[in-house]
């Protein structure tokens, strides 16, 4: 998915050349989107602030409500299209460091008849950073409680967590159990960070800012899930390149 405002663009994943907006001289944001949600964004400047000390262990994960329509889901999607927001994320969350190397487990649980076409749709990805923090990243296409994101940074000082699968913070508490309401889209779950995400490109416009997911986040990113394509088909721990080219 790509956009393009007049002479400037916005993409939700890295499959351009990031190169193209700076030959023109032109902002250009990713839509690495939870990065505008509150939480997040909280969790981000607290662990810069060091209010939990040194990173250790991170955590993102995304898990989609429901699987649809598998035969005509891009090979790879599950590294490229879904967890790559859980790649960025924790490196957004571990500010300063990247990735060393990735380990992969996957499988197709919900959909097997579609793994030998590269169809994965549940995986857990291990990810070392060069600042010693390990990492997990985990995904699955079926979630039949709704919409779930969700984050937690470990430190040395502390932990923080963020995400929340509830549709708000009304809980029931009947005779039957305890309930809350769930969401089954992504833009309900995470609507606030949808708008400030393309309020801050609006900004960038204005004022010439850099924008807070950029062309270089998105080849990081990229950089992982390619990682982790080898890294499946291997069946064994990977190093992250730097010089993908997005």
């Amino acid at each position: 998915m790509r956009e393009t405002h007049g002479d400037h663009s916005r993409g939700s994943r890295p499959r351009y050349r990031c190169g193209a907006a700076a030959d023109a001289g032109v902002p250009l944001q990713v839509g690495f989107n939870r990065r505008f949600a509150k939480s997040f964004r909280t969790a981000h400047l607290n662990v810069v602030e060091g209010r939990i000390g040194t990173p250790q262990l991170l955590r993102s994960l995304t898990r989609d409500p429901a699987l649809n329509n598998p035969a005509a889901s891009p090979q790879w999607v599950i590294f490229l299209e879904t967890l790559i927001h859980d790649f960025d994320t924790l490196r957004y969350l571990n500010p300063g460091a990247e990735a060393v190397s990735v380990f992969v487990m996957a499988d197709a649980l919900i959909a097997p008849d579609y793994k030998n076409n590269g169809f994965l749709d549940t995986a857990v990805v291990m990810i070392r950073f060069d600042n010693g923090a390990i990492a997990t990243a985990e995904a699955s296409f079926q979630a039949v409680y709704g919409y779930d994101v969700r984050g937690e940074v470990f430190g040395s000082a502390g932990m923080l967590t963020m995400g929340n699968v509830s549709e708000s913070d009304l809980t029931r508490y009947l005779a039957n159990g305890i309930q809350a309401d769930s969401q089954r889209l992504d833009t309900d779950l995470l609507r606030d960070a949808y708008i400030a995400e393309l309020n801050h490109f609006a900004d960038c416009l204005r004022t010439g800012a850099t924008p807070l997911a950029s062309g270089e986040d998105a080849r990081a990113a990229l950089a992982i899930a390619r990682a982790c394509i080898e890294s499946f088909q291997q069946g064994r721990p990977v190093a992250v390149s730097r010089g993908v080219d997005a």
